[in-house]
């Protein structure tokens, strides 16, 4: 129809699944983390840390992963692949670093006006 902006196409299916990854990889250091401080801080046992190491240990994995799959389908430069898989050591990062990826993304998609 004219006159209306044209819908972005669909992100390829390595990057929606990066997107998807690295925001469960957050959630998982959310859980773990909790899971810490109930186990060493409160004293209160040690069943978050039972439940979200294992859960955030492949979670962790699937990130790596999903980095190396997201780099080859949108051609990330070698630092960029570094810096993706740093992002999964601090907690939360792969947030940061999924957000700042998705970004080049759409603006590379967008049309030059």
């Amino acid at each position: 129809m004219p006159g209306l902006p044209a819908a972005p196409a669909p992100a390829p299916a390595a990057l929606r699944l990066f997107r998807h990854v690295a925001i469960a990889e957050a959630c998982s250091w959310a859980g773990l983390l909790t899971g810490m401080y109930v186990k060493y801080v409160a004293a209160a046992g040690d069943l978050g840390v039972k439940i979200f190491g294992p859960v955030h240990g492949a979670l962790f994995v699937l990130y790596v992963l999903s980095v190396f799959a997201a780099a080859r389908t949108a051609r990330w430069s070698t630092g960029t692949i570094v810096l993706g898989l740093a992002c999964a050591v601090p907690p939360f990062t792969s947030l940061w670093f999924e957000r700042r990826v998705s970004a080049r993304v759409r603006a590379a998609a967008a049309p030059a006006s």
